[in-house]
């Protein structure tokens, strides 16, 4: 016979099952308003290291486990310390966030160290000739607008119509990195051009209305503390997709805003037409920025500010890359008029 404690110790039969893991993982996530993609790689990295361990329970694992992932990353992998420093980020939400323990042996766990390198950084000749290669009109503009604000590009990619101000010309980045707004200069000479834009959105946004569409994606349950905003024009991106897709998180299907990586094969593709042989993707453009402002006089806390830095220090790394040999002195070489003159291969 069975006793009242065999029956305590088994959950009601009609019991919801405890949620697997990486659900508890993904709620974690979105309580804390991470990204999306925060949230993709987050997840891929906290199953890569639980099938590492032939599938064993983080609770069951630590420091040991931990170092011998990392490890493996870096000498079997070959990855870059951003990569690793990524995957111990992931892992270490696990534990903090979901799995509530404390890592007393975090300050133990060895990290790679990230190498300290020089941005690439075109000449104003070379950022011309890259926009002039770019040979779809859409991905002209937003180049053009990358290297003119100096913004990320997925900061431009998410810019919606309320954040730019005409008439200040200024636009507003919402959430950039590090979750914080800031305010860039609207070139004057993208002006016109972005208001034609922000026309044939509001076109499209009206012919989305009138066939029962028309949401957009909005951060932080904005939509309920804002009922009718997620159809209101000011909220829709600037640069939106052609075709409706489905949000990962809601299942709605909306407009989302156009893919990165478009921007990044247009950008390559331009290199190369131009004859550019420098490492370049969209994010040199913003380097080009705050090194051309920085050539042409501007103060520093200015462009500090236009970038959003935390710290002028990581600024001050453009000051290395400036148009004026190393580190501004003449080499002694060009100073002896007898070898100073070019040699002719």
């Amino acid at each position: 016979m069975m006793t009242n404690n065999t029956f305590a110790d088994k959950p009601p039969a009609d019991a919801a099952p405890a949620p697997k893991l990486l659900d508890q993982v993904r709620e974690r996530l979105r309580l804390k308003h991470y990204s999306i993609r925060t949230e993709q790689a987050y997840l891929g990295w906290i199953k890569r290291f639980i099938l590492f361990h032939d599938k064993r329970h983080p609770r069951e694992m630590g420091k040991a486990e931990v170092e011998a992932f990392l490890t493996a990353l870096a000498v079997a992998r070959n990855v870059a310390a951003a990569t690793q420093g990524q995957a111990l980020s992931a892992i270490l939400f696990l534990y903090q966030e979901v799995l509530d323990q404390a890592l007393p042996w975090l300050d133990e766990v060895v990290r790679a160290k990230r190498p300290a390198r020089l941005p690439t950084v075109l000449t104003q000749a070379e950022t011309a000739a890259l926009i002039a290669a770019v040979d779809d009109p859409e991905m002209v503009l937003i180049v053009r607008l990358l290297y003119g604000t100096g913004m990320r590009v997925l900061e431009a990619l998410r810019l919606r119509v309320k954040d730019v101000d005409f008439g200040r010309r200024e636009i507003v980045v919402r959430e950039g990195k590090g979750n914080k707004d800031r305010v860039t200069m609207l070139p004057a000479s993208l002006v016109e051009p972005l208001r034609a834009k922000v026309k044939v959105r509001q076109q499209q946004h009206l012919a989305d209305l009138a066939v029962g569409k028309g949401t957009v994606y909005l951060p932080h349950a904005l939509a309920t503390k804002y009922p009718g905003a997620e159809t209101a024009f000011g909220w829709q991106y600037v640069f939106a997709t052609a075709s409706f897709l489905r949000d990962p998180r809601s299942g709605t299907v909306q407009r989302h805003h156009l893919d990165d990586k478009r921007v990044q094969r247009a950008v390559k593709k331009a290199a190369q037409a131009a004859g550019i042989f420098k490492a370049v993707s969209p994010h040199t453009l913003r380097h080009s920025f705050a090194t051309h402002l920085l050539e042409s006089g501007s103060d520093i806390r200015t462009v500090q500010e236009l970038l959003g830095h935390k710290d002028v220090s990581t600024t001050m790394i453009y000051t290395h890359v400036l148009n004026r040999g190393g580190l501004g002195v003449m080499s002694p070489l060009d100073r002896m008029p007898a070898l100073a003159r070019p040699v002719l291969s």
